[in-house]
Formats: C-alpha cells, structure tokens, sequence
C-alpha cells in the first residue's frame, strides 16, 4: 500500500530534531511513488525498507533531470522550470506539480533571512533569465515583488540608466533596496555605473552564461562592493530542480532553510561522505521537492564547515557550466 503524502506543514514546520526522520518518510514515499527513483533504486539494488538512516539514502544524479520527467504521484504538472545555460547545452526540465509550495517555500525562507518582504524595493538585474518565459529564479523574484507591493519594483534587461535613475530615487525616499542580479549583469552594471548601495542588500546569483570570464566568488565580490559602495555582497543558491533556496549573508557561506539540508559526498566514492571541512560533492536534501525527488546529487563542489554553513566552490571539471552557481578557473 503506498504510504500517505506528507504533510506540507510537516515540510515546513520540520525542525532539526524531525528533519532526519521526516527525510525518511518522504525517501520511502518516493521510493515507491516517483518511477525514475524507484527504478535507479532498484538499479543500485537498494534494499528501500532496510534505509533507515538519513546516511544510507541514494542520491538522484541531478543529470537525470535533463532526460526523464521525475514526477512522485501523479498531479499533473503546473509548471515546468527549465535550467539555464549555455548555448548548446541540454537543459534539466523540473516538472512542478504545484507552485502553491514553491512559493511558500520562497516566501518563508526569505523570511527568515531577510524579514519580510514589504519592508524592501526589489530591483533585479537578470537579463538572460528574464528573456525566458520558464526561470525559476524569475519566478521567485516576482514572487518576492508581489509580496513587497512596491511601486518602484522591477525587472531590467540592459536598461542600466534607467535602473541608475531609479535605485537614486528609491534610495532618496529612505525604503530599503533589495537588489539582485546574475553575475555577469552586475559587473557589466558596475562597470559604468557607482551608485551608492551601501544601504542595500546587494545579492549575486552566480553564473556568467559564457558571457564572462568566471571568476572566483570572492574576487567577484570585491569588484561589486568596490562599485556599490557595499559593505558585503550576499548570494544565492538555487537551482531550476529544487524548490528551495540558501542564502550566504557573508563571506560566502551558505546557510539553508530548516526543510534543506547540504551534505558533502566523496568524488570517488558517491555512496559515501566525507568529514567538515574536506572538499566533495554536493548532495541536497530540499524536502520541499515531495513531488519531485528530495534527493539531488548535484555537480556542484562544497565543503560544510566546522560551524555547519556550507561553502560552493564551484563544479566538477566535466559538467556543463550553468548559472547559480560559480566555478574556479
């Protein structure tokens, strides 16, 4: 018999203490309930009803998003996210089955890092994605725009005077900016313009889309708070196959929201982990996926810290360079 759908306030009520157990329940309801996962399940020949631990869960490699539709139940799907990237390059398609989740998944995550979103202006500086009609980061900023309600928010392609002109006038008017771009979008604005956003939150996404030379995080970071007057630059991680974000408030480290969770795999051995501190893969528990797959090997390079919060260093040397995220060169 399959087992019941956990709860959405179970997902986003969970707390460290019921974040390892509810993981599992949701592990064996997509084992059985999500046919690409069973079936890489049962290609690994994983015994489901003998994972217990949190540690003995098999990660989805995030490549199978790109040519097979991972689906757990069967709503019909709302939304498809499709991943950016460059030219050429095989998108993931992420088939949601309910934006009612990613926008609460949105919604109180930003709440918990940034308060709420009325009290801030929001400016987003996201051409490539803006051109597409299927981001999920653009789908989140706008999300973030309806909850704010502020008449000054908006998208901007290329138009830098125009958003110099504005982010002038909403910094004369005393309301917090909350301004957000891609990476190369942000230098390129840099470049030319030095508007005072030391009052701001500035926010980089990653990825140059080709457009760039990448750079490292921190070097990208000094060059925006160098022009922007800033104080720090903040980043965000997210991915078109999850439904959830974490936020670096500094120095690069990210920390996720209570129903998220990083960990850190060998390079050599993906079925086994390595200790705080030492560089591996990524794998995400995002349990806001319940109808999709929670478990997500990404391409990603990262090490969690002795303090928990987790730093992107970049991706794997063979994997398609795409945005939110930033590689070393």
């Amino acid at each position: 018999m399959p087992l019941l759908t956990p709860s959405l306030n179970e997902i986003f009520s969970v707390g460290k203490d019921s974040f390892d157990s509810l993981a599992i329940k949701i592990f064996h309801y997509q084992a059985e309930n999500n046919p690409v996962y069973k079936d890489y399940l049962r290609y690994l020949d994983i015994n489901t009803s003998g994972v217990n631990k949190v540690s003995e869960i098999p990660f989805l490699p995030i490549e199978l998003f790109k040519n097979h539709k991972i689906l757990t139940g069967k709503g019909d799907s709302e939304m498809v996210f499709e991943s950016s990237g460059t030219t050429g390059s095989v998108p993931s398609m992420h088939y949601v089955t309910d934006l009612g989740i990613y926008k609460k998944s949105i919604e109180l995550g930003f709440r918990q890092f940034f308060g709420d979103p009325s009290g801030y202006a929001f400016l987003a500086l996201l051409p490539s994605y803006f051109e597409r009609k299927n981001s999920s980061l653009v789908h989140m900023v706008q999300h973030l725009m309806q909850l704010s309600g502020h008449k000054g928010n908006g998208f901007y392609l290329y138009e830098h005077d125009k958003l110099a002109e504005v982010i002038k006038r909403i910094s004369g008017s005393g309301k917090k900016i909350f301004f957000i771009g891609v990476s190369f979008a942000l230098l390129d604005f840099a470049e030319n313009y030095r508007p005072d956003l030391s009052a701001a939150i500035v926010m980089e996404t990653g990825g140059m889309k080709g457009k760039r030379k990448e750079l490292i995080r921190p070097e990208l970071h000094d060059i925006l708070k160098g022009a922007f007057q800033a104080g720090s630059i903040m980043s965000e991680y997210g991915m078109a196959e999850l439904l959830s974000q974490a936020y670096a408030l500094q120095d690069g480290l990210f920390e996720t929201p209570p129903w998220m969770n990083f960990f850190v795999r060998d390079v050599n051995d993906p079925f086994s982990y390595v200790e705080n501190g030492q560089t591996g893969g990524l794998n995400v528990i995002d349990l806001a996926n319940v109808n999709s797959c929670s478990f997500v090997a990404t391409q990603d390079l990262g090490r969690i810290m002795q303090d928990g919060k987790t730093e992107i260093l970049g991706r794997f040397d063979n994997s398609d360079m795409r945005g939110c995220s930033l590689m070393y060169q």
